[in-house]
């Protein structure tokens, strides 16, 4: 479902590269550009769509029932939740960030929000299909468990440490009208606003953030996309394929500047593995190249301060290098 709605702008990307520039997709300049193109459209499409439905859904509901639910006796639920959320959404580590700007709006905790935002971009069902049938049930299993323990675990540290204190200004504001929602706009009034009104509140914040971020799509995205096109083929696994101890944290830096959805990478992973790469190795660095690229701090880079910027940073080099070593110790385990 999630690849079928995004097809048009595979589509669309193509039609524009190979149709009207004439430029080939095997060739770097195309394949880059294509990139480009279809993830910008797509991130656009997303910001705009996203933000608009959830602040029309915040404009018609009682978001502080489910503010509540999620924040208040079953915060550990709401890690979950969470973290289950973005495992079922098929959205990139960019396109996740529409989503967050309209979780904080509605007040949800951030713990529980960067579940969702860690999980998202590791674990949608094209890519549990894909893992499924190249590398069977067992690495898909372990794959699925370990992406969304990262989520549960990074949000409730997060959490802990009080992350929300470190959000930018327009972020933070948001986040406390969202706390704040039941002195602004009760039940009642709710049941007042009209679709007009409702439609009104929804566009208004719709053009706010897209406003404030969409230029740092196109810088970030341009990035990944110049990164993604032009790196070396072969060049990781001549590099990384003895599967020394340092393998693993110098691949997860080494995916850090390149940038992939989780359904992108899996290609990457199967060819990696074929070439020789440990299974952990392989692993660590297809996590970093979707859930910690350049591209997407700097999109974090308008709703985050760089102090919770470098803390989510390390927290996730972290937790990628040590998976990569548990998985490479697990390994012969797994497929014995």
């Amino acid at each position: 479902m999630g690849k079928r709605m995004f097809e048009v702008f595979t589509d669309f990307a193509t039609w524009l590269v190979v149709d009207v520039l004439e430029i080939s997709k095997s060739t770097k300049l195309g394949d880059a550009l294509h990139f480009f193109i279809e993830d910008t459209t797509k991130i656009f499409f997303l910001l705009l769509v996203m933000i608009y439905v959830i602040a029309l859904i915040r404009a018609s509901m009682n978001v502080e029932r489910v503010r509540d639910y999620l924040a208040g006796k079953h915060k550990g639920v709401g890690y979950l939740l969470g973290s289950s959320f973005g495992a079922i959404t098929p959205f990139c580590s960019c396109s996740s960030i529409p989503v967050f700007l309209g979780f904080t709006s509605a007040g949800i905790p951030v713990g529980i929000t960067m579940s969702f935002l860690i999980t998202s971009p590791l674990i949608n069902e094209v890519a549990v299909l894909l893992l499924l049938s190249l590398l069977g049930w067992k690495f898909t299993l372990l794959y699925v468990v370990v992406g969304m323990s990262v989520g549960i675990l990074g949000g409730v540290f997060l959490d802990a440490i009080k992350a929300e204190r470190w959000l930018q200004s327009f972020a933070a504001k948001a986040l406390e009208r969202g706390k704040n929602l039941s002195s602004t706009v009760n039940s009642k009034q709710i049941k007042k606003l009209s679709l007009q009104e409702r439609h009104t509140f929804a566009k208004e914040e719709m053009l706010e953030i897209f406003g404030r971020v969409w230029k740092w799509v196109i810088i970030g995205v341009g990035l990944g996309s110049a990164l993604h096109g032009f790196v070396p083929e072969g060049w990781i696994e001549e590099h990384l394929g003895n599967g020394q101890w340092w393998s693993v944290p110098s691949a997860v830096l080494l995916g850090i500047p390149l940038y992939s959805n989780a359904t992108g990478v899996i290609p990457v992973m199967e060819s990696l593995i074929k070439q020789g790469l440990p299974i952990g190795t392989t692993l660590a660095f297809c996590m970093s190249t979707v859930a910690a690229s350049f591209p997407e701090f700097i999109l974090l880079k308008q709703v985050m301060q760089w102090r919770l910027l470098a803390v989510l940073f390390v927290l996730l080099l972290v937790a990628f290098t040590l998976i990569g070593w548990i998985f490479n110790y697990l390994t012969p385990f797994i497929y014995a």
